[in-house]
């Protein structure tokens, strides 16, 4: 069988740790961060986890983690 193509748009949003779950960086964070307060910008730069009803079909975009 040969080898699965990973999706190379998923591999540049996401990556899985160490525990299967699937990593997510939080939109918002780009431009117009003037107008917000600086606990928010903190927060939106922090990693977040994909919901679990959309990881699976994240995994399969990332057959090798």
């Amino acid at each position: 069988m040969p080898k699965m193509k990973t999706n190379r748009a998923g591999a540049k949003r996401f990556k899985l740790t160490a525990t299967g779950k699937v990593k997510r960086w939080k939109a918002g964070h780009r431009h117009i961060l003037t107008s917000k307060d600086r606990k928010r910008k903190n927060r939106l730069q922090e990693a977040d986890t994909v919901n679990q009803a959309d990881a699976a079909h994240l995994k399969r975009l990332l057959p090798y983690g």
